[in-house]
């Protein structure tokens, strides 16, 4: 019988291979979308709409048959089937170390991305996005995949520091916050495409961006979307920081000393209460709030990432030599 800190890393790339197939049926939707709207347009442009007929069939929402979101449904059971096996790989790795599995820079990665793709499927059971899955299985697959390659680290004892019950709570915490932020990210790479398809239907230009754009909800509709939820994500971000600072009074002796994992913590807070609070009070819509919620985004990554590998700090907990 396989140990099962041999186990899990083979649940984890079987994991993969699934989203990987996962990200190719998503993909086969997205090229399907855009299939149908070109038929639809030719066959509208055939009938003679008139001389506002490329106009009416670029802005138009193009009706797609039900038949067509076949892979999407695929790729949402593949990633269904995926999650599974990652929950197990995370499960196995904690039993294994006998702790929560989240102490280290490839366990953060593990529970991280679980969470990601947790939130996408619950939010499925309540808004189709669907047409998302490309987008954050593609991240998914990013980050797992360079992190069972590049950060994957033995099974070893906790640090003393770590040894604390804010441990399950500040890291789950913040773990789950960033899965939010993932979604608005991706959100609003969509929003910032479809606001620039619309912008050229309205110029009556021949071309406005790739066909699948037709079918997904307007910019305004991705937008408000985008920003529900980045305010559940600032809100579990916020709470991050604050059982951060009380678990570093507990562990050093202070709430705050401006280690660098501490400043970016900040500054992605500062970036996201900024994007809000634009939003709310100065009427930063369309493209800039989009432009925020990126930026927001790229910190939390660069904090993940960056921060934990190339600098030392009292929160250097890699595990990387």
């Amino acid at each position: 019988m396989l140990e099962l800190n041999v186990l899990s890393p083979i649940l984890l790339w079987t994991a993969i291979a699934i989203y990987a197939a996962a990200f190719v049926a998503y993909a086969f939707d997205l090229a399907r979308r855009s299939q149908v709207t070109a038929d639809a347009k030719s066959e509208a442009e055939l009938v003679g709409v008139g001389a506002r007929g490329n106009a009416y069939a670029a802005d138009v929402p193009a009706p797609v048959p039900a038949q067509s979101f076949m892979m999407a449904r695929i790729g949402t059971s593949l990633t269904v089937l995926g999650f599974l096996f990652h929950l197990a790989a995370t499960v196995t790795r904690g039993i294994a170390a006998g702790r929560v599995p989240w102490a280290n820079l490839y366990e953060f990665a593990m529970i991280g991305t679980l969470l990601v793709v947790a939130v996408f499927l619950a939010v499925l059971t309540r808004i189709d996005l669907r047409f998302l899955g490309t987008f954050i299985i593609g991240l998914v697959l990013v980050l797992l995949g360079g992190a069972a390659t590049s950060f994957y680290v033995a099974v070893v004892p906790l640090m003393d520091p770590l040894k604390s019950i804010w441990l399950i709570i500040h890291v789950f915490v913040a773990s789950l916050g960033t899965a939010f932020f993932a979604l608005a990210f991706s959100l609003s790479v969509i929003q910032l495409m479809q606001a620039r398809r619309e912008r050229l239907v309205a110029e009556n230009a021949a071309k406005t961006g790739p066909g699948f754009l037709r079918t997904l909800p307007g910019s305004d509709r991705l937008e408000s979307l985008a920003y529900r939820f980045t305010i559940v994500g600032f809100i579990l971000w916020t709470f991050t920081l604050i059982a951060g600072a009380i678990w570093a009074q507990d562990a050093w002796g202070r709430y705050w000393g401006f280690d660098v994992k501490e400043t970016w913590t900040f500054v992605i807070w500062v970036i996201y209460a900024g994007y809000i609070h634009a939003r709310a009070t100065r009427g930063w819509r369309g493209s800039r709030s989009a432009w925020l919620a990126i930026v927001g985004f790229s910190a939390v990554i660069f904090n993940f990432t960056i921060v934990n590998v190339f600098f030392k700090g009292l929160h250097a907990y890699s595990g990387l030599s």
